[in-house]
């Protein structure tokens, strides 16, 4: 009998069916991220577009934020209940209609105040529908891949994702530079589209739904006492075993405030490379690209290097690698704050992002999977990812009005103590693992 703590030996057949499953999964999230991030390319633009103050499109942003946090409490059970691959195509399709709603909706005539109201409603239904994202994809891979497997395919599947940021902000600033601004939502609608009829084809939620068997995923052993392997779990059941896990618990903190961080540098890099180091879409679309691509590579840097750490340095274990990040992001944001390049600048986003994005899916969307078990990972993965848009919301309205207020210098010094926090949070789980008597307790 094979031992389910180790990956099993896949035949070709099946590597090649699950390759056309997690791929379409993760061009589709790329996709989502298009349509999700083509936000903080207006928002660095509201103020001359239609007037808008940084609090005013940071008030929009927190609106986004929790919607998309609250959304999870319910989309994450829903998931379990009708499948990975349903969620998916609801999330996508909805998406697809708001992005489009919201370019419609800026080709008119607006005043300030409607723009915010209209731009609070249209990014609320966005962010709605985009967090089926996460959760889906998370559902789906967690059927089609052992524990031990995940750190390497979170990290090919990261770095995937990380595509998103450059559809958004780099493809995104050349079609805010070259087309009117409101295609800047009506692109993503279009990609969008596409993507959903690819995933109708192609994305199963398990392999003997594709022809193949399914296998032990290696997470299911500290569940089965309670409920045997195949019995389905009550809502209830579900939401229970992912608020009472300790880990979960101690992980959910961690991703709060790794939301702070992470959206405190998406939301408003661009505007600080603008007001301190006079780096622009239009007027120097060079180094603003330099910066958009940085966040693509450093993003797929970190999610690779993560998989790399975790699987191959720490036996599986995601908490040490985490820990490594976070002090990472700490120097990074120290030497974005001191750099006065305009160069040096737009590189260290870059640096700083592979520091950020990496610790933010080996948590979100791989433990989530190793300590919710196949039967929870949408719902794991639904906590994590919105308590780290609860914190995101802080970052929306909070830090625009510090910004308003104060100097922008300040900036990357404000998300320093988030990452201190994240990084001590690590060092308590540091031997965690689904398969470990520290699975069941932090430490």
């Amino acid at each position: 009998m094979p031992d389910p703590s180790e990956a099993p030996r896949h035949a070709p057949a099946f590597r090649l069916r699950r390759f056309a499953n997690w791929f379409p999964l993760g061009l589709t999230y790329a996709s989502l991220y298009m349509g999700r991030y083509n936000f903080n390319v207006y928002r660095n633009h509201a103020r001359e577009l239609h007037g808008l103050s940084d609090v005013q499109v940071g008030t929009i942003a927190t609106v986004g934020f929790w919607v998309y946090a609250a959304s999870l409490l319910v989309n994450g059970p829903l998931a379990e209940k009708i499948g990975g691959r349903r969620a998916i195509l609801i999330g996508v399709a909805g998406a697809c209609i708001a992005n489009l709603g919201i370019a419609l909706f800026l080709r008119g005539p607006a005043t300030d105040a409607n723009v915010v109201l209209g731009l609070s409603l249209l990014y609320g239904a966005n962010m709605y529908f985009q967090s089926f994202g996460a959760i889906s994809v998370v559902k789906v891979n967690a059927a089609w891949f052992h524990w031990r497997e995940r750190g390497m395919i979170g990290g090919v599947f990261g770095s995937m994702i990380s595509l998103g940021y450059y559809l958004a902000l780099g493809i995104g600033g050349l079609i805010y530079a070259h087309l009117p601004f409101w295609a800047l939502f009506l692109v993503p609608s279009g990609v969008l589209l596409f993507m959903l009829v690819v995933d109708s084809v192609l994305v199963r939620d398990r392999p003997s739904h594709a022809g193949h068997d399914d296998f032990d995923t290696g997470d299911e052993a500290q569940h089965a006492p309670a409920a045997g392997p195949e019995r389905e779990l009550s809502f209830r059941e579900v939401v229970g075993r992912v608020l009472r896990h300790p880990v979960l618990q101690v992980l959910a903190v961690a991703e709060f405030c790794t939301g702070i961080v992470r959206q405190g540098l998406l939301l408003y890099y661009g505007r600080f490379l603008a007001q301190i180091h006079h780096v622009s879409e239009k007027g120097t679309p060079v180094r603003y690209q330099v910066a958009s691509v940085g966040i693509t590579v450093g993003g797929i840097a970190g999610a690779l290097l993560c998989g790399v750490l975790s699987d191959k340095v720490f036996q599986s274990r995601r908490p040490p690698v985490a820990f490594i990040f976070y002090i990472g992001q700490i120097l990074a944001l120290v030497a974005l704050g001191l750099a006065t390049s305009s160069y040096a600048a737009v590189t260290l986003v870059g640096v700083a992002c592979m520091w950020i994005f990496g610790v933010h899916g080996m948590l979100s969307g791989t433990a989530s999977m190793d300590f919710g078990g196949r039967r929870a990972a949408a719902t794991a993965a639904g906590l994590l990812d919105g308590v780290q848009y609860l914190g995101s919301g802080l970052v929306g309205f909070g830090l625009g009005w510090l910004l308003d207020r104060y100097h922008w210098v300040i900036w990357p010094y404000a998300l320093l103590p988030f990452s201190a926090v994240g990084g001590l949070l690590m060092l308590r789980l540091w031997s965690a693992s689904p398969r470990g008597a520290s699975a069941h307790g932090a430490h």
